[in-house]
C-alpha cells in the first residue's frame, strides 16, 4: 500500500459506506503478512515503549493517504493509541454508534476533532479521549506521536500514543460509544493477524488492512484508517 499512489487521487470518490451492498467484512482477503516477523513482547513493556518513544529508529510509515471520498474543508484532529498496562497490554477501542455522521459504526481509537482552545495534538487526544470514554489526563502517560494519515473524509489525524494506568475509570459517552472494549497489543503488533484487501469498483481501486479480533462470541472488526494507523505502529515498533 504504497502512499505515493494515493498522492496523485484528487477526483471525490463515492464512500465504501454509501454503496448498498458493501460490507468489509465479506470483501475477499488477498494476502496476510505471517512471513513478517512480530514485534517481540519484551518489546512491549512499558519500559521498552518508552525508551522506543524516547530514541525513535529510522523508519517509514507504510499507510498514509487515504483516497478522497468527501469534498469539504480538512480538519485537524488526533486519536489516542491507549496501551492500558494490564498484566497483558491492551489497546483500548471503540464502536462508533450507528447515528454519527462520519465513520459510524466502525471501530475506532478515542478521539476527534482538534479545537482552537487545544495547544497541541495530544491535548486534542486527551480532551477528546475524556469526553468520549470518560479517561481521566492523571490516568494517562503520553509518549510521542506517529505520522499524520489522512482519511478519504478529509481528517488530517495525528494518532498520539499513550500508557493507561490499568485501575483508569471509564465512563463512554453513549451518544458516540455503542461499545468499549480493549485488544492485545501483542495481537496488533503480529502482522500474522494483518489481513490485507483490494476492492475494484467503477474504475477505482482501494486497498485496506482488517485485523478482526475474537473476543469471546463478538467479533471486532478492525479495518481502514483505524487499521492503517495500528500498521503505521507495527512498523515503528519492529524498524
Amino acid at each position: 500500500m504504497d502512499p505515493s499512489s494515493s498522492l496523485a487521487v484528487s477526483l471525490v470518490i463515492a464512500p465504501l459506506s454509501s454503496l448498498p451492498d458493501f460490507d468489509p467484512r465479506l470483501v475477499p482477503v488477498v494476502g496476510v503478512d505471517a512471513h513478517l516477523p512480530a514485534v517481540p513482547v519484551q518489546a512491549q513493556t512499558a519500559e521498552a515503549l518508552r525508551a522506543r518513544f524516547a530514541h525513535p529508529p529510522q523508519w517509514e510509515p507504510e499507510v498514509l493517504l487515504e483516497k478522497k471520498f468527501m469534498n469539504r474543508e480538512p480538519a485537524r484532529a488526533s486519536v489516542l493509541i491507549a496501551i492500558v498496562l494490564r498484566e497483558q497490554p491492551m489497546v483500548l477501542l471503540t464502536e462508533r454508534t450507528a447515528h454519527l455522521s462520519t465513520h459510524s459504526g466502525q471501530v475506532a481509537f478515542p478521539g476527534g476533532r482538534a479545537d482552537a482552545g487545544d495547544a497541541t495534538p495530544a491535548d486534542t487526544a486527551l480532551r477528546e479521549a475524556q469526553e468520549e470514554v470518560g479517561l481521566a489526563r492523571d490516568f494517562v502517560e503520553v509518549l510521542g506521536t506517529l505520522p499524520i494519515y489522512v482519511t478519504g473524509s478529509s481528517f488530517i489525524i495525528t494518532p498520539v500514543v499513550a500508557l493507561v494506568q490499568p485501575d483508569c475509570v471509564l465512563q463512554p459517552n453513549p451518544y458516540e460509544v455503542a461499545d468499549l472494549f480493549e485488544v492485545p497489543l501483542d495481537f496488533l503488533l503480529n502482522p500474522a493477524n494483518h489481513r490485507r484487501h483490494v476492492f475494484d469498483r467503477d474504475g477505482v481501486h482501494r486497498e485496506w488492512f482488517s485485523m478482526p479480533y475474537q473476543d469471546g462470541g463478538k467479533n471486532h472488526y478492525i479495518w481502514g484508517a483505524t487499521a492503517g494507523m495500528l500498521r503505521n505502529f507495527y512498523r515503528f515498533m519492529q524498524a
